[in-house]
């Protein structure tokens, strides 16, 4: 009479592939993730300043230039900080934000500024983005969003 051996667990083997499938999807997901969540706060930030930005375009409206359309005149509010942006001022119809700390939104956004400048022609306002985020998809994405969000 054999008594066959019942097989009693994961080999060495099996164990290091599972672990090293864990760490391939690993190294593709946190860079994925890292840059997910960045273009979450710039769109974020984009949307939380659309009030000044339309204050704007109404002053430069209806004085038919944008210059003394800035901050706390013409019924362009003053700002107050976000968890995104630390500030926005507009100055004679342009728009600075400026991002928050490193600490808060991560090193591709820390310290970053975005820029809209007005151009009046006749009756219509449009914008040019600009923005000092050097990251590709993160910059992409915030002029993606600012375009699309237009006043």
């Amino acid at each position: 009479m054999s008594m066959k051996r019942v097989q009693q667990g994961f080999t060495l083997i099996e164990l290091m592939i599972v672990v090293a499938i864990i760490g391939i999807l690993a190294a593709v997901a946190i860079p994925q993730y890292k840059d997910y969540t960045a273009k979450t706060k710039a769109a974020s930030a984009v949307s939380s300043m659309d009030g000044v930005k339309k204050a704007v375009a109404l002053c430069a409206q209806e004085n038919g230039t944008t210059t003394g359309c800035s901050s706390g005149t013409n019924g362009i509010p003053a700002w107050s900080a976000t968890d995104v942006l630390t500030t926005v001022v507009a100055t004679d119809g342009t728009i600075v934000a400026t991002f928050t700390p490193a600490a808060k939104v991560g090193a591709d956004l820390g310290d970053q500024t975005i820029t809209f400048a007005p151009s009046l022609n006749a009756s219509r306002l449009s914008w040019t983005i600009t923005t000092s985020v050097a990251a590709g998809a993160i910059k992409d994405s915030i002029i993606k969003n600012s375009t699309a969000a237009g006043t």
